[in-house]
């Protein structure tokens, strides 16, 4: 690969960090990026989720203060996002890869789905909480469910990645009672604990491409440091539509 091939795919790096840190769906931008550019799609995905792992942490680090108070959260549903991580990253490489092609759209829908109708289930909830004399805000981990949804989030993101924030935002978003700035931040979390564990394991049982991981992984950790502090910023209203809209570019990229 041409150093303006690298430069190039350091640049998606920039674009994905971004988007992966207010919403997820990065990995849209760079694998189509490295498929271009003529890298095998078992490589390129190995070497993507690698490289965006930097990029994840960053994104989480830059919102430790909307992070404040998760520290249960995080104990509890982390290791859940771990196991998932390597049970998709083993998946990836046993499995064909059209295993997971006809149910990808059909989460991503549900993820956006989720978060449009999260105001009105999140008060329904809460109002049946209430009833019941459960606490509103519920277990720090959120409920059962929340847990199986992680994850299987986890296992997805794991194989490929490709707007698994958009379904954790929904799934944290339904399960949690806390304003969207800091459920994203939980989901970056959440989702460096998936990509950095799934690399671990294609670093130690596949083929990667360094040169490209090594320019994503630049460029991710820039663009992640961008979009905190666009996250931050963006009123619930805009954020479930960036979230959205992100999702059905996703759909429609993947439909093609």
């Amino acid at each position: 690969m041409t150093w303006p091939d690298l430069l190039l795919v350091g640049l998606a790096g920039v674009w994905a960090g971004f988007i992966n840190t207010v919403v997820g769906s990065g990995t849209l931008i760079t694998f189509p990026v490295l498929l271009a550019l003529g890298v095998p799609p078992v490589v390129a995905n190995v070497s993507n989720t690698i490289g965006l792992a930097p990029g994840s942490f960053a994104g989480a680090w830059a919102m430790r203060p909307e992070l404040a108070g998760q520290r249960a959260r995080i104990l509890r549903l982390g290791p859940l996002s771990l196991v998932g991580g390597v049970a998709g990253a083993i998946l990836l490489l046993v499995l064909p890869a059209s295993a997971f092609a006809a149910i990808v759209p059909v989460l991503i829908g549900i993820g956006c789905l989720l978060v449009l109708l999260q105001p009105a289930l999140s008060r329904r909830v809460a109002a049946r909480r209430e009833r019941a004399g459960v606490p509103v805000a519920g277990p720090p981990g959120g409920p059962l469910w929340l847990g199986a949804g992680v994850l299987g989030t986890g296992v997805y993101g794991g194989y490929f990645g490709a707007a698994q924030g958009v379904l954790l935002l929904g799934l944290l978003g339904i399960g949690l009672d806390e304003p969207l700035p800091r459920i994203n931040a939980l989901k970056n979390v959440l989702a460096m604990l998936v990509n950095g564990v799934a690399g671990i394991v294609f670093i130690l049982v596949s083929d990667v491409d360094w040169p490209v991981a090594i320019a994503i992984g630049i460029g991710a950790v820039l663009g992640a440091q961008l979009g905190a502090k666009v996250g931050r910023r963006l009123p619930p209203t805009v954020y479930r539509v960036v979230i959205v809209a992100v999702g059905v570019a996703a759909i429609v990229n993947l439909l093609r």
